[in-house]
């Protein structure tokens, strides 16, 4: 009980405060007690972290700050940095943050891959595609203390085809498939394609401007289905291949799940990320388009839900081209794309 008030504590506060700038050390801040001690208020005051003040928590920081420092020394394509999370373990992180994405694919029965997903036989795909760019994707928002990666990931995703589609970008409603997708459970994780599904059928989804995200569940306002709406006629898992995520960003954002739990993935800062990571799926993002860097490294772009101040402004670019079929950190396996024609008319928008 003491824990979960301290992360309710810590998570209302980065909710609130949002964005802050990255913070920077100095080496010789970690060579003895006093300026690790030092370190730490200074972290604390540039975080605006308030309270739990204690030797665990110091502790901690301690750990995550060597562990920066002691990467950032290593040759690896990407850096790390005291964010927002350093004072946190990673298993305090996952509690929060991450989404038991497993869990519910095991409650829907067997997973089958989509071997005839649309894109399949596209041809003529660019080299590079950024759908930010193209005005396809939404500014990165903070999912707060909540395990709703699910819903930002269905809802970017959603927010992107809309606007390929129809011209228009419009922000769009976490918080409905929080509180009215039944399939899913709000805080404690959920799925995307059946996110997808819950629009389709409930008449669409609403704008956040008509139902704001609150970070927690609430009670289904049934009265907002099909006002203020953004429709969809259809969706579809892809087929758990590199090719078939690459087929389809070339034509829309897809969400994606992964494995999030690693240290160096929860306090990144810059750089292609190369892991290390596992692929168990805990953690729902959204591709956003692909790249690669001067060198001839492929990379995803993929946005995060963890606020601007975490990443590249909220994204992370991710390896591509890995000899494994499940992708780095099991990004291939379950990617789901939402589909809108231009028949499907959205509501009052």
């Amino acid at each position: 009980m003491e824990f979960n008030k301290f992360i309710l504590l810590l998570l209302s506060v980065f909710f609130i405060l949002g964005v802050a700038e990255s913070f920077e050390y100095d080496e010789k801040e970690l060579e003895s007690e006093d300026g690790m001690r030092a370190l730490y208020s200074r972290w604390r005051s540039h975080h605006k972290v308030e309270g739990r003040r204690n030797i665990e928590r110091f502790n901690v920081f301690r750990h995550n700050a060597q562990h920066v420092h002691e990467t950032n020394k290593m040759n690896k394509p990407y850096k790390l940095n005291l964010n927002m999370f350093a004072d946190y373990t990673v298993h305090e992180h996952a509690s929060i943050y991450q989404s038991k994405t497993s869990h519910y694919l095991a409650l829907q029965g067997p997973f089958k891959t989509n071997l005839n997903y649309t894109h399949k036989d596209a041809t003529n795909l660019p080299k590079r595609i950024d759908w930010r760019e193209r005005n396809a994707v939404t500014p990165v928002e903070n999912q707060g203390g909540c395990g709703s990666c699910w819903a930002f990931a269905a809802i970017t995703a959603v927010e992107g085809i809309n606007a390929i589609v129809t011209g228009q970008l419009t922000r769009l409603s976490e918080q409905q498939l929080m509180d009215c997708d039944t399939k899913s459970n709000a805080c404690d994780g959920g799925l995307r394609e059946p996110a997808f599904r819950f629009i389709k059928e409930h008449g669409g989804i609403a704008t956040d401007e008509s139902y704001p995200y609150t970070a927690k569940k609430g009670t289904c306002d049934a009265s907002k289905f099909g006002h203020h709406s953004v429709t969809l006629s259809g969706s579809e898992w892809l087929d758990g291949t590199e090719e078939g995520i690459y087929k389809s960003v070339a034509h829309q954002p897809v969400s994606i799940g992964m494995d999030a739990s690693s240290q160096d993935f929860v306090l990144y800062k810059q750089g292609v990320f190369t892991g290390p990571c596992g692929v168990n799926t805990n953690h729902a993002m959204t591709i956003v388009g692909y790249d690669e860097t001067p060198e001839g490294m492929k990379y995803w772009i993929v946005k995060n839900s963890w606020s601007e101040a975490w990443g590249e402004k909220g994204y992370i670019r991710m390896q591509r081209g890995t000899p494994t079929k499940e992708g780095l950190c099991g990004i291939n396996k379950y990617g789901a794309i939402p589909h809108k024609d231009a028949n499907t008319k959205n509501i009052e928008l």
